[in-house]
């Protein structure tokens, strides 16, 4: 391997290992995050073969982190919090509070100072976003009362973590027992400094920065240039993040929150989203692979019981935590099932918390170890977590054996429609299709993915199933044997094809017309079944065509 292009061998070598793993776990109806991970393992110092460079590899994972928490501030939703607020800020507070509290006392055992026991705890108590979504979204849980409560759980804690990220530096030297930080004004001065810093920021991105960032976005949304946007979304996020650090003082990951949810004011927020996705996810995945490499697996057989610990913590005692509180608060036990199950897992926060607890030598490696394996440990015992669900809250109460029990997958209602059209995606082509079937009084129901289009839809009465229409029972509920055709406007024409093959096993007789930006895509189409496949670069040199050649009409 040559040393002369270190950069590029650790982008390449991670993405390639973390597709290999991430495909594994997949495979394995795991979450690929747990690939990842073990992609990172694979790379580090402390197994055989290629080692990455590990400077480079978290300069990388920085840039992750910035784009993880823009996403997270795109998706900062105060309406949705308010709206489960009575439960889900306390429930999470106390939660935090009881996770911490327990990580601090297995932190005493072990004989670590407060300082280490404080972020250890801290570390242990905190959810991943990624996880605990995709685990809502398969259940189809996300916009039930059980899901907003999840959803606004995490916002809490992740609020939570920003304010720790933040106020930790300064009062590191106080936890590290410093007594020349032992003084009052030797806390308070830099704890002050900090905070008016942070509020500095603060004032800045709401006073300025919320006129200036979405003007900029419509500006360029004006020009007609997806290409701009897409640079734009990413220059406002790495240059929020980057300005913050220089100018406040204040973490990337501050930087990068603030400049989301300033944005997700913005009806832009969501193209801004979908534009961005493709390198956050990259940039993302090199961010858990950078987390990976700092794994020991030894920890394994080093320190078997501590780690078993580590992760009773994460899996039970968080979860009796987080049920207990549910139930105290008058919610059913459906409900407080689904918030345990969600909860019994950690991932990015935990990841970056352990990080500067090392780099403030407040936390040992050994603690680092403790957290990075108990994620990987809990990531992959989550799904059972939810199997177990599954089968506790749809059996019959032993009490009420007569009582209806509650799915643990919110169910897809099936469509009344009858001899009606579906249409699949709501973008450009879509918005066309919906406003020519409306006008022709013609009956209708849209397939979308997308949370602002499906927003945009119901208010303006069109009927909408949410969700990706390739996804189990999604064809099912759109009442497709009764339907007139079937419409697939997705851009994706591979992606058409498993859509198209759903349907035809559905209603073998029924007219499908997809889209397709290819030769190969018309191929895989028709392969699958579709009845007929337009292709828009044709339809355009066919009217060009018929233009020019057409003899033109007198007057």
């Amino acid at each position: 391997m040559a040393h002369s292009t270190p950069l590029i061998s650790t982008i390449t070598i991670g993405l390639v290992l973390a597709f290999a793993f991430g495909t594994l776990a997949q495979r394995l109806r795991v979450s690929p995050l747990v690939g990842y991970l073990i992609a990172g393992v694979a790379m580090g110092p402390f197994t055989p073969g290629y080692v990455a460079d590990q400077n480079l590899a978290h300069e990388l994972a920085e840039i992750g982190i910035i784009l993880l928490m823009f996403g997270v501030g795109l998706h900062f939703s105060l309406k949705d919090l308010l709206s489960v607020r009575a439960i889900a800020i306390p429930g999470a507070v106390v939660q935090i509070v009881a996770a911490t509290l327990l990580g601090m006392g297995l932190a005493k055992i072990l004989g670590w100072p407060f300082g280490g026991g404080l972020v250890f705890g801290l570390a242990l108590s905190v959810a991943s976003t990624v996880v605990l979504l995709r685990a809502l979204q398969e259940r189809r849980l996300v916009e039930t009362e059980r899901g907003r409560i999840a959803v606004g759980w995490l916002i809490v804690e992740d609020i939570a973590m920003v304010l720790t990220l933040v106020l930790l530096p300064p009062l590191a030297g106080i936890l590290k027992g410093d007594a020349s930080s032992a003084g009052l004004m030797s806390i308070a001065w830099p704890l002050f400094i900090t905070l008016a810093k942070v509020g500095g920021f603060v004032f800045f991105m709401l006073v300025i920065g919320r006129r200036v960032i979405p003007a900029i976005l419509h500006y360029i949304a004006h020009t007609g240039s997806r290409e701009l946007f897409r640079l734009a979304v990413l220059a406002i996020s790495l240059g929020v993040a980057f300005g913050a650090a220089i100018l406040f003082d204040v973490s990337f990951a501050l930087g990068a929150f603030f400049a989301g949810m300033i944005l997700s004011e913005s009806e832009l927020s969501h193209r801004a989203a979908q534009e961005t996705l493709p390198l956050r996810d990259a940039f993302a995945v090199l961010f858990f692979v950078s987390v990976g490499m700092l794994v020991n697996p030894m920890i394994v057989f080093r320190d078997p019981l501590a780690l078993f610990a580590t992760v009773f913590i994460i899996v039970v005692g968080k979860s009796l935590a987080a049920f207990a509180i549910v139930r105290v608060s008058g919610h059913p036990q459906s409900t407080a099932l689904t918030i345990s199950a969600s909860l019994a897992q950690i991932g990015e926060f935990s990841f970056i918390l352990v990080s500067l607890g090392v780099s403030l030598a407040l936390l040992p490696e050994r603690g680092r170890d403790l957290v990075l394996a108990g994620a990987i440990i809990s990531i992959l015992l989550n799904p059972v977590c939810f199997y177990m669900l599954d089968r506790w809250v749809t059996s019959p109460d032993a009490k009420q054996p007569d009582a209806a029990p509650v799915p643990s997958r919110e169910p897809l209602p099936v469509s009344a429609l009858t001899d009606h059209v579906v249409l699949v995606g709501h973008g450009r082509v879509g918005r066309v299709v919906v406003k020519a079937l409306r006008e022709s009084g013609t009956p209708f129901l849209v397939i979308e993915d997308n949370p602002g289009a499906v927003e945009q839809l119901r208010k303006d009465g069109i009927a909408v199933i949410t969700g990706n229409a390739a996804a189990p029972d999604m064809l099912e509920a759109a009442n497709l044997v009764a339907a007139r055709a079937l419409l697939i406007a997705i851009p994706n024409g591979f992606e058409g094809g498993q859509i198209v093959a759903k349907a035809r096993a559905i209603n073998k007789a029924m007219p499908i017309i997809a889209r397709a930006h290819s030769d190969e895509e018309i191929v895989h189409l028709n392969l699958y079944g579709a009845s007929f496949v337009i292709m828009g670069e044709n339809e355009i040199a066919n009217a060009m065509i018929g233009q020019v050649l057409t003899p033109a009409v007198p007057n």
